[in-house]
């Protein structure tokens, strides 16, 4: 039972890696969270010369629930470009112009 708690604790910190690094905001917390279920119940389960791995597993989980929390933590805020928004403005008022040489002309 604790080869299945390791392996399924590897495989959600794998997927969880994964989260973390795409920009799925929130969503990554829930493998990192299965991750640290799995990991600490194969570390309670393993006997005392078999703890090492669930234990950097554990370790692990730790470390990217923090990860992803701070992310999360992290506000998106896009910059605004001026030079795009000055030259809309430009554009909208050449297109005022030649409307304005159309009525003119007709």
């Amino acid at each position: 039972m604790r080869k299945v708690y390791n392996i399924l604790a590897v495989l959600f910190l794998l997927v969880s890696i994964v989260f973390a690094v795409l920009p799925m905001g929130t969503l990554a917390v829930l493998p990192v969270a299965l991750a640290l279920i799995f990991s600490g119940l194969a570390f309670f389960i393993s006997e005392a010369d078999a703890k090492k791995f669930p234990k950097i597993l554990l370790i692990l989980s730790v470390i990217l629930l923090v990860v992803v929390l701070a992310k999360a933590m992290m506000p998106d805020e896009v910059a605004t470009d001026t030079e795009f928004e000055q030259k809309k403005i430009e554009s909208k008022n050449e297109d005022l112009k030649d409307l304005e040489e159309l009525e003119g002309l007709e």
